[in-house]
């Protein structure tokens, strides 16, 4: 059964499809709002509160004023174009790509590993996966199906016959 504009998936497909994206996009523009909202947010207490092999370079970036506004800023606006992209379907492939680093990078500054003790509270009890891996691998999805070109500005940008 082929649908939306005759491509191979049904609509109850494309929809799951979208509602993720859409959902995601969400979760991404409500965070960098919040912090962007915030004058007094930074990424300084994440970074040191970092585990795991990449540690001391996180510790490097919070104590490198120069680099933690850099990565302040990009943390925050990153956030927010993300989500936008994701959002209205805007360059998704890119928005998708973008949040899949942001996420490698949360996930290896925080690994959910036995043994490992954050001095920020968890929002559950996890090994190995938690929600920045299950939000990564979503991202991958939304990156191999990419609905933005059914529904969303990038159907007006790259408008192809298929």
């Amino acid at each position: 059964m082929r649908n939306f504009n005759n491509h191979p998936y049904t609509n109850a497909q494309y929809i799951a499809l979208i509602a993720c994206r859409v959902i995601i996009g969400w979760h991404f523009l409500y965070e960098g709002c919040v912090k962007l909202m915030n004058p007094d947010w930074s990424a300084r207490g994440f970074l040191l509160d970092s585990s795991g092999m990449l540690e001391s370079w996180f510790y490097w970036m919070a104590n490198n004023e120069g680099t933690l506004a850099t990565i302040n800023v990009l943390n925050q606006w990153g956030l927010v174009l993300i989500g936008l992209g994701l959002i209205i379907g805007l360059f998704s492939r890119l928005a998708s790509l973008g949040g899949i680093a942001m996420l490698t990078l949360f996930y290896l500054s925080h690994p959910p590993l036995i043994g490992v003790d954050y001095l920020m509270p968890n929002e559950g009890s996890y090994l190995i996966v938690n929600k920045n891996l299950i939000e990564l691998a979503s991202l991958v999805v939304i990156y191999l199906f990419p609905t933005s070109k059914i529904i969303g500005v990038d159907r007006l940008i790259f408008n192809r016959k298929e």
